[in-house]
């Protein structure tokens, strides 16, 4: 019951237990479901995780509307994040009884800004696994986030929609979301780059040929000389495309 003109209060332990509540009855239809779970007070812990949230919190068309997504997506509301090619989609739960639907649409980095990018990481990135456990220089770090022209999308590249009755552009549960993407982050980096429907391969092809020409150099090989695709896969943590022969 609410009084006057103002919504009851719900403490945050039953707001809890009602997303608990319809996390379970969602579980029983479908078992994949799959809940962004916040563990400890840290929001992202990965670097790729915490990419992805400064570049939100960088914007002022988001900055002042992200608060009180923080506190949904800590309780438990996002009881539901699939990220596919370019689309997140997502059920939160608010003061419905039935969840809401999330759906957030990411355009694609542009081809220019892609070429500067793949660019700038040749001779950088040593292998896949070390990209997407952000271990590279600097000034990398600085390209992929730079505003306009790096890996994360700015704000006009970003469309959201709710099915909640708030006429916000970005309501609570648009903004739990879009923290929630970064709680998937931190458990597989390789998702953002499926997001922006990047190859990442190709952020590490050019280190991997550069590689391979200095230790072909170093072993006093002819530059000419062909390494084999496993021994590739090997050195760098990447999966090589093969031809298979008849």
């Amino acid at each position: 019951m609410a009084y006057y003109g103002f919504p009851q209060y719900v403490s945050v332990a039953e707001k809890r237990a009602k997303a608990q509540k319809s996390l379970e009855k969602l579980r029983k239809k479908n078992p994949e479901i799959a809940p962004v779970i916040i563990e400890g007070r840290k929001l992202a812990r990965t670097w790729w995780g915490k990419a992805w949230n400064d570049n939100l919190e960088s914007y002022s068309d988001y900055a002042n509307r992200l608060g009180r997504g923080r506190s949904y997506v800590r309780r438990g509301a996002v009881l539901d994040l699939r990220i596919a090619p370019g689309k997140v989609a997502a059920l939160v739960q608010g003061s419905s009884a039935k969840p809401y639907r999330v759906e957030i649409t990411v355009q694609p980095l542009s081809k220019r800004n892609w070429l500067a990018i793949t660019s700038a990481c040749e001779g950088k990135i040593d292998s896949l696994p070390e990209l997407l456990a952000g271990k590279f220089p600097k000034a990398l770090a600085e390209l992929f986030t730079v505003q306009g022209k790096g890996l994360f999308p700015a704000p006009k590249e970003i469309s959201l929609s709710c099915s909640c009755p708030d006429w916000a552009t970005m309501c609570k549960h648009v903004a739990a979301v879009l923290y929630g993407v970064g709680v998937r982050l931190d458990e597989d980096p390789a998702l953002f780059f499926v997001l922006r429907n990047l190859k990442v391969e190709e952020l590490v092809t050019q280190a991997i040929v550069r590689k391979s020409e200095t230790l072909l150099k170093k072993s006093g090989r002819k530059s000419g000389r062909i390494i084999d695709n496993g021994d590739l896969a090997g050195m760098f943590g990447i999966e090589m495309e093969t031809e298979d022969k008849e």
